[in-house]
């Protein structure tokens, strides 16, 4: 059902005449964004020959990018190169005589069939966009987060479940490609410009193959850049990864900031990694209360032990206690792993029979399968002990727990 913006009188009966559609009528431009936001499938609007020509390039301009399969005709009174362009230029598909019925009926049937011809690519492309946005996260440094992206993301284009992409958006101090020795000779730094306009041939265009089914997009070489990557120029990128590859494992910064914010809006699994020592136990405790506060669904989290087997005063099962679910992975700790990273090549790569590199193995099977752990609740850490501190262990010095300490690192 095309809307017209005009006089009601004039311009919409007699286009009620020339249109074999029902039309509406509406004055004012206020009127007529209201129209469109109570209407989301209207897909042609035809402006009066008296609107002012800016008032009509500034209204395709605006549905232009927010809803790009929405025509816009526009009718004037006689026609001059001048306006053509300047129309056109804005998005206008056709301007019209208005007194030629005939050329806006054909006018109208060609936009309706351009309308519909996008809104079936839209289709086809959400349909086809189905990757899956992994995030490995931890709000400390140190966790062996990147170790932990460059194997899950080598370790998933070996199974062969789909193409990977690896993106490091810690975008001041990203390691991912000094950890598999690759040149940045195309970072994400190259997209700043192209927001809008972000599709297919613009991320072939930044990302760096890396194995057979696996790319890296990296993090920008000038620690200043990243002040300009935005989380809305993030969103972007991610969403076009999102219908270019099966899985999007995003490598994030230790902070929680507008990026980060945005990865967990768009990610389909939350990796948090923690590990055997005090300050990791209180910064993924926060993060997962910081998470429910903002009503993330507790369906995505995974919790990723790393080095679980370090004898340092701490179980996985003191980890259970204190942050009340359940580990889905526990990553052994290996003189191996910091070795293969020194090389400049994944561990899982180099040694897959190694008991790390099956370890990560079974967490590729886990997300590529996309079958959630079910979050049971673990008892509370008993007050005044260090939680694991029951009888029935062997006897050791407690440490302070996070509750005693006030949450202070």
């Amino acid at each position: 059902m095309p809307v017209v913006l005009g006089d009601a009188a004039r311009d919409g009966e007699r286009l009620r005449l020339t249109l074999p559609d029902h039309v509406e009528t509406v004055d004012t431009v206020q009127s007529l964004t209201a129209h469109l936001d109570d209407h989301r499938d209207e897909d042609l609007v035809i402006i009066g020959p008296d609107a002012p020509l800016i008032v009509a390039t500034e209204i395709a301009e605006k549905f232009r990018l927010e809803r790009p399969w929405l025509g816009v005709l526009l009718l004037r009174r006689r026609l001059e190169v001048q306006l053509l362009n300047d129309a056109l230029r804005s998005g206008i598909r056709e301007v019209v005589l208005a007194d030629d019925a005939q050329a806006l009926l054909d006018a109208c049937i060609r936009s309706q069939a351009v309308s519909r011809q996008m809104r079936h690519a839209d289709l086809r492309a959400a349909e086809a966009g189905e990757g899956k946005v992994i995030l490995v996260f931890s709000a400390k440094g140190g966790c062996g987060k990147t170790t932990v992206a460059t194997n899950l993301a080598a370790t998933m284009a070996r199974l062969d479940v789909g193409r990977v992409c690896l993106v490091d958006l810690n975008l001041e101090f990203g390691d991912v490609a000094i950890a598999l020795q690759v040149d940045p000779v195309r970072t994400i730094s190259d997209a700043l410009g192209m927001q809008g306009g972000l599709d297919r041939r613009a991320i072939e265009s930044m990302v760096i193959p890396y194995r057979d089914r696996l790319d890296l997009l990296l993090a920008p070489t000038q620690p200043a850049d990243a002040e300009f990557i935005s989380a809305g120029l993030v969103g972007e990128i991610l969403t076009a990864l999102e219908g270019m590859y099966d899985y999007v494992i995003i490598d994030a910064p230790p902070a929680i900031n507008d990026v980060v914010l945005k990865c967990f809006d768009m990610a389909d699994s939350y990796l948090l990694l923690t590990s055997l020592d005090m300050l990791s136990l209180k910064n993924v405790k926060l993060t997962l209360d910081t998470l429910d506060v903002l009503g993330y669904p507790r369906s995505r989290w995974e919790v990723v032990l790393n080095r679980f087997d370090a004898k340092v005063g701490l179980t996985a099962r003191d980890v259970e206690q204190v942050i009340g679910m359940r580990i889905t992975t526990r990553l052994p700790s290996s003189k191996d792993v910091p070795a293969a990273l020194n090389s400049g090549v994944a561990l899982s790569l180099e040694s897959p029979r190694h008991p790390f590199s099956r370890a990560v193995r079974g967490l590729a099977e886990h997300v590529s399968q996309a079958v959630p752990i079910a979050v049971r609740p673990v008892d509370p850490v008993p007050s005044g002990r260090m939680p694991g501190s029951a009888s029935s262990r062997p006897p050791r010095t407690p440490a302070p727990s996070l509750a005693s300490s006030g949450g202070q690192a």
